[in-house]
């Protein structure tokens, strides 16, 4: 089969390493990415551990798909506790996973603490420790040149982080392949707590599939499907921002820290950047969509920068009231350097622009005026806080962190788990509001992506259809039957944007592993997944009152196309965990849910 289960596991305290063989039973449990990690980094996970403490164990982990023949299965995933102390997983594209999977590893476990900056240097089987002293302050762009420029190897691919990172920026990034960015939890943070700048990968190892006629034949169909997709063609056309006009449209786009969804959108759509700017498309390996764009900048002695993403330009934008798109390409590009999430940089700004307006803060407090709109206060903003200076050192503590120093009510901070809400209004999709509340990371817009049924897709391999946004009657069950078949894209690694049906997702892991799996050892591998996460932050503390989402994000507005609407979280949350056979009291999955999903040597961790 294509995974060999080879990890290597990384001590950087004491400067050892060693390789584990993952048994192929274990491998069809889990796959693989996220879900593998999960399993692997489960006896390492201690109640109340501190995320950053050299005992912690991340993982950067490889799938079945990665640098096969499957189109869009070039990521890697980044996994274990976060940032914020709890489960954690972040994906990112480009040709890093290849370079890592061709270095003879499907994955690297990494733990301790070096005694001053390192970065590994994974190659031909072989791992060395390296000293990155002489990195240590870069930004993101310049790191992966210069690591290159030291091997001097061609074909290095590098993963790493920049100063926010190094400074514990709490949702501080990993950045590779230029701009590409395992975004989201932290990970870039807790890199920096472990003293490790990057991780370079290279090799020829050989990268073999069970039956490769068959996974040609799986190819073919597969893509004939992706051709006939509007969505396919949409985002190779305009990427993601090519969702903000019809969005906007749902009033799925937020304003002012959540507060509105009417503003004038025009300003920041695909169409008006290709209007103003060059713009040209860049592939992840082996993607036929090529949803990332590269602009023709010429500014700020700055040629070329990475296009901002759909959630980036929303939440650095409309989010904090800006509505130049001139600066929102520097922005993104500052983060992109600087190794910070979008994401939550855009909602810590603007939940600081809500709360100055509000007469909350003040100038004493933020040093500065902090108005609706302001792209230089913004550019200002992001620069102190992957520094920690001023009133970035509160911004880098994130939403949860700015409203516990200031006594807000923690209905106002836009967060679910310590994570910032993404750029999709939960009043706009009902079904996406019990995403936000259930995601094992905290609010994740991925985890699932059940908007995508509400704009017209449905899996009929799966027996879900299109339905109303503003209901989610009778469709719960679906919900947990579509979050499970996500999390499986997860361990594969799969990108979301790849436009397959089910069935032609299973037909390509057979082929690529030899497996023979039905559509329901496919969707149980989701579950299992699904509740081992939800075991280990049980471990770390998560319990029921943790799935919810704040009212600044669910009571109903006065203007838009979601007017009059809020979603009855409590209804939503119980039918789910009625569906998932989670206990309505303390939050943890049933032991006899556990011991069905082959889980029961996980149950005395939270019920002893």
């Amino acid at each position: 089969m294509e995974m060999d289960g080879k990890i290597l596991k990384v001590d950087l305290s004491s400067g050892s390493s060693k390789t584990i063989e993952v048994e192929e039973e274990i491998l069809k449990q889990y796959i693989g990415g996220a879900g593998l990690a999960a399993r692997l980094l489960f006896d390492y996970i201690k109640p109340g551990m501190d995320p950053f403490s050299p005992s912690n164990v991340i993982a950067f982990m490889t799938g079945p798909f990665t640098g096969t023949r499957v189109p869009s299965g070039s990521r890697y995933a980044i996994a274990g506790i976060s940032a914020r102390g709890i489960w954690g997983e972040s994906t990112s594209g480009g040709h890093f996973g290849v370079a890592l999977k061709r270095s003879g590893f499907d994955g690297v476990m990494i733990t301790g603490k070096a005694e001053k900056p390192v970065y590994l240097w994974l190659h031909d089987g072989e791992v060395e420790i390296r000293d990155a002293s002489h990195i240590w302050g870069k930004d993101c762009y310049e790191t992966q040149e210069m690591i290159k420029k030291d091997l001097g190897e061609k074909g290095v691919r590098v993963a790493c982080i920049g100063p926010a990172g190094e400074n514990l920026v709490k949702y501080a990034c990993v950045i590779n392949d230029a701009g590409r960015a395992a975004g989201r939890t932290g990970f870039g943070t807790i890199m920096g707590s472990k003293n490790l700048k990057a991780i370079a990968a290279h090799g020829d190892a050989e990268i073999k599939v069970a039956d490769p006629e068959k996974l040609e034949e799986a190819y073919n169909k597969t893509m004939k499907t992706n051709l006939e997709n509007p969505f396919f063609h949409l985002l190779s056309k305009y990427g993601t921002l090519g969702y903000l006009d019809v969005g906007y449209l749902l009033s799925d786009v937020p304003y002012k820290y959540f507060t509105e969804t009417v503003f004038p959108y025009e300003a920041v759509t695909q169409i008006t950047l290709m209007e103003r700017y060059s713009v040209r498309s860049v592939a992840c390996y082996g993607c036929p969509v090529g949803c990332g764009k590269v602009v023709k900048y010429n500014k700020r002695g700055i040629e070329e920068v990475d296009t901002p993403e759909y959630e980036t330009v929303t939440s650095l934008g409309p989010l904090c009231g800006n509505l130049d798109l001139d600066s929102l390409l520097y922005i993104n590009h500052l983060c992109n350097a600087y190794g910070i999430d979008t994401i939550s940089m855009g909602v810590s700004i603007a939940f600081s622009m809500y709360l100055f307006e509000k007469g909350v803060i003040g100038e004493n407090d933020t040093g500065m005026k902090l108005e609706w709109g302001d792209s230089d206060a913004i550019i200002q903003l992001v620069e102190m806080t992957a520094r920690r200076e001023g009133f970035g050192d509160v911004l880098a503590e994130g939403v949860k962190g700015i409203a516990e120093k200031f006594g807000v009510d923690e209905e106002e901070a836009a967060h679910v788990k310590g994570l910032e809400v993404p750029m999709h209004d939960p009043r706009a999709f009902f079904g996406q509001a019990l995403g936000y509340a259930i995601s094992g990371r905290g609010a994740c817009h991925n985890r699932p992506d059940w908007f995508v049924f509400e704009l017209g897709q449905g899996l009929p391999d799966l027996g879900i259809f299109p339905g109303e946004r503003f209901t989610m009657e009778g469709r719960v069950r679906d919900f947990v039957r579509y979050q499970d078949f996500r999390e499986v894209y997860n361990s594969l690694i799969l990108c979301n944007f790849l436009m397959s049906t089910p069935s032609e997702v299973l037909d390509l892991l057979n082929a690529v592993t030899g497996w023979n799996f039905t559509m329901d050892d496919f969707v149980r591998v989701g579950e299992r997944t699904v509740n081992l996460k939800r075991v280990i932050n049980n471990i770390m503390g998560v319990t029921r009152k943790d799935d919810k989402l704040p009212k600044i994000v669910t009571k109903p507005l006065t203007t838009g196309s979601t007017a009059g609407r809020s979603p009855d979280m409590e209804k939503l949350l119980k039918e789910y965990y009625e569906a998932r056979s989670w206990d309505w009291e303390t939050g943890k999955p049933r032991k006899e849910k556990l011991e069905e999903l082959g889980l029961g040597w996980a149950v005395e961790r939270i019920y002893s």
